[in-house]
């Protein structure tokens, strides 16, 4: 079996979201989906918003990243989801 590696880019609502929590709720549903989490960034967007980057590894069994994708956007605070990458694990 393969391993798939992906980029998630998490945009909040305004500067005053609690970029931790979202975070911390992120990692909960990634691992609930059956993906390992390897890491969050915060990408500084524009006038103090950040953005946050999440890279995690998934069974590439699992295809489908469309129900992940919206149960991220619906943690209190988060604007949009956006996959910025998608590749496969070597190794």
């Amino acid at each position: 079996m393969g391993i798939v590696l992906v980029t998630f880019k998490i945009m909040p609502e305004s500067v005053d979201v609690d970029l931790d929590e979202i975070q911390k709720e992120a990692k909960n549903l990634i691992e609930k989906f059956g993906g390992k989490v390897s890491g969050f960034e915060k990408e500084p967007v524009a006038f103090g918003l950040n953005a946050l980057i999440t890279r995690f590894s998934l069974d590439e069994k699992i295809s489908n990243l469309d129900p992940l994708e919206d149960n991220i956007r619906n943690i209190d605070g988060v604007m949009s989801v956006d996959v910025t990458d998608v590749r496969r694990g070597i190794g």
